[in-house]
């Protein structure tokens, strides 16, 4: 990989890993668009550790208040009722199903869901479900025709059962196409979350599962050589500053404004990689690593 190509590469990361577009695709797609190799589960999964170093400063207040009180509730039962103490278990439940599947399915991650293929269908599939979800909000924030506007929860409201669901959809992010955020905030929607809380978990409860896999690519990385280490880490780099300007802007974008431009984008991109494999101008396994 040249710098040039980490350059540009952790630039699309930074700005598409918050975003509901699918950061993995993006990088998938920049690849095999620019004629360079795929850069590969391990390259994404590195310079998403630069992505959630941005969300640990961003959040760095929610974090340490939800750390501390997780931690003093381990020995005081007082706090355990208090909503951070409850948060830090909700983001410890919500990693379950993404930990679980992304070491079951690991093979798979790596392998045929990298088929730009299946990568234009879940951008368009996702692209529509976070279309309804968004519609749904819309409604019930606006009241409709005739209708009250519908109080929709917060963060105080989410149990056990919710954070499950929230951790499902993040699960689902594992194929390339899905978007972590997409998938989550677009759970929340339906689950009649504010658009804000639903951004806000699905932020928090990105960290442990990205940051265990990030650590987790890089033991193996360490081990394989097959890793330029110069490019990855500039990459990283790139990302977290890229990744902290897009997390400050989307969370003041969600309060008043529709992800259906969103939706718009990721309906004609699908589209288009699909028209551009069965016309056999890109072939599905395009930019794919050789290693």
């Amino acid at each position: 990989m040249s710098w040039f190509e980490s350059l540009i590469l952790g630039l699309v990361q930074g700005l598409t890993e918050f975003l509901p577009v699918s950061s993995s695709a993006h990088l998938r797609l920049t690849a095999a668009f620019a004629g360079w190799e795929d850069p590969g589960a391990a390259f994404t999964a590195i310079t998403q550790i630069g992505t959630e170093a941005a969300v640990l400063i961003y959040f760095r207040k929610d974090i340490g208040r939800i750390i501390s009180a997780w931690g003093r509730s381990l020995a005081s039962k007082e706090i355990r009722a208090s909503h951070d103490a409850q948060m830090g278990w909700l983001v410890i439940v919500g990693s379950i199903p993404i930990g679980v599947l992304g070491v079951t399915l690991k093979d798979q991650i790596e392998g045929p869901f990298r088929d730009l293929r299946i990568t234009a269908t879940m951008l368009i599939i996702v692209g529509v479900i976070i279309g309804i979800a968004d519609r749904l909000a819309a409604r019930d924030e606006s009241g409709g025709r005739h209708r009250t506007p519908k109080q929709r929860k917060s963060l105080d409201n989410l149990g056990i059962k919710d954070g499950l669901i929230f951790g499902l959809c993040q699960a689902c992010a594992l194929i390339p196409g899905v978007s972590r955020s997409g998938a989550t905030i677009s759970g929340g929607l339906f689950m009649g979350y504010k658009r804000e809380a639903a951004a806000r978990y699905s932020f928090l409860l990105a960290i442990p599962a990205v940051l265990a896999s990030g650590l987790f690519e890089l033991k193996d990385a360490m081990g394989s050589g097959h890793v330029s280490w110069g490019p990855t880490i500039f990459a990283t780099v790139i990302a977290f500053g890229a990744g902290y300007a897009v997390i400050a802007w989307f969370m003041k974008y969600i309060s008043t404004k529709s992800f259906m431009p969103f939706v718009w984008y990721r309906i004609a991109l699908g589209i288009l990689v699909i028209v551009l494999v069965s016309m056999g101008a890109l072939s599905p396994h395009a930019a794919e690593s050789s290693g």
